[in-house]
């Protein structure tokens, strides 16, 4: 008789509106207060909006302009990213005492596989409370953590009581939970797909879950089994460990489309000094640089270029962006963003043309780094995109 295997428990941790968060953290006095992370340009776009910003209609990837309209007396603060870093690093070291099986998914947010540690650490529920308690206790911020029999189910369940939330789904759950949510609740439905569904019926799980295997495969391709699965609660993946960084990069999506060069040039500079900063912190150098670019109609473009000595000074990594940018015969940019590759530790050995002014720039780059970190990442900057 063959051995079923054990049921997994898989934790999903997601931090509750994480940059507004760590400035309420921080920042005592704005507690309570409706807040929106980003530049406060006309241009700008929200990172991320407190939770007392939410009920105005504000939310992440809004224009700045748009949330504040909505929301006047919100408070805007800039985009700290060395602070967000630091308290996620913390998190992680956290996560890591309780369980080695962890899977990094963003900045904040994090699975976990508890699945056979119950004689160590006790019950999968026990252990997502101690967890939540820790992140209180030694961040001062809440989590929203959800506990289930594999990933899909895990995020799912994190995102239902927000913020400080923990929901358990149980496989008794599914049959209950999922067939009423809307179909967008999947995982890799979005909104396109959701209008492309809705007029052949389809708009909750339930509706899709009641489709044959031959329907789906006409109408969602190579994605059908997916989707036939996760509709009944089924998501096999394994919790994977993270392995070490290949690249390090930033990119933004504007919510129109951009015409202004220079504007694009001063956000792709912006990218720039957030990935060398990076790379300056963990002790990696680049040897590769990628510069992506999706135009109006979601064309998009890559180019990459390997440079003569891995690097992690501003001023080399940005002359290597922009040249790659400046190639493009220019048109109406809707996503700009800046990927350092082929990551090391260490120059290793400088070639026979390396830069003789490097060491003046790795200097000037130290400053620039501490002060950065002491006042915010904008205290210090370069003067332009020339």
């Amino acid at each position: 008789m063959p051995l079923v295997p054990p049921t997994r428990s898989i934790l999903h941790l997601d931090m509750d509106a994480f940059f507004a968060s760590v400035e309420q953290r921080d920042h005592p006095e704005l507690r309570g207060k409706p807040l929106l992370i980003g530049h406060d340009g006309p241009r700008g776009v929200v990172a991320t909006a407190s939770y007392e910003a939410r009920p105005f209609g504000c939310h992440s990837a809004q224009p700045m302009a748009v949330a504040k309209r909505l929301c006047p007396n919100a408070v805007v603060l800039p985009v700290r990213m060395e602070a967000y870093h630091d308290a996620s690093e913390r998190m992680f070291s956290i996560l890591d005492e309780f369980s080695p099986v962890l899977e990094p998914l963003s900045i904040d947010e994090a699975f976990l596989d508890l699945t056979g540690t119950e004689r160590a650490l006790g019950k999968a529920e026990d252990v997502a409370r101690r967890l939540k308690d820790r992140i209180r206790a030694d961040l001062k911020l809440t989590a929203s953590v959800g506990l289930a029999p594999n990933k899909y189910l895990a995020k799912l369940a994190s995102d239902m009581q927000k913020p400080d939330g923990l929901v358990v789904i149980r496989p008794s759950d599914i049959d209950r939970i999922l067939p009423a949510l809307p179909v967008t609740r999947l995982w890799g439905i979005g909104k396109a797909t959701a209008a492309r569904l809705q007029p052949l019926g389809i708009r909750t799980i339930g509706d899709l879950r009641a489709k044959p295997m031959d329907w789906l495969e006409k109408h969602l391709g190579s994605d059908a089994e997916r989707y036939f699965n996760l509709a009944r609660g089924i998501d096999d993946r394994p919790v994977t460990p993270d392995q070490e960084a290949k690249s390090i990069g930033h990119e933004q999506t504007f919510e129109v489309d951009v015409a202004d060069a220079e504007e694009i040039r001063r956000v792709l500079l912006d990218q720039v000094e957030q990935v060398a900063r990076r790379l300056r912190k963990h002790g990696l150098h680049a040897r590769g640089v990628a510069v992506k670019i999706r135009f109006g109609k979601f064309q998009t473009i890559s180019r990459s270029m390997t440079l003569d000595n891995p690097t992690d000074t501003t001023d080399e990594l940005w002359q290597a962006a922009r040249g790659l940018f400046d190639k493009w015969s220019f048109q109406p940019v809707r996503l700009i963003g800046m990927t350092a590759e082929r990551l090391s530790h260490g120059e290793g050995q400088l070639g026979l043309f390396a830069d003789p002014g490097r060491e003046r720039k790795k200097r000037l780059d130290a400053v620039a780094d501490k002060i950065n970190q002491k006042f915010g990442k904008r205290a210090i900057r370069r003067g332009g995109v020339s």
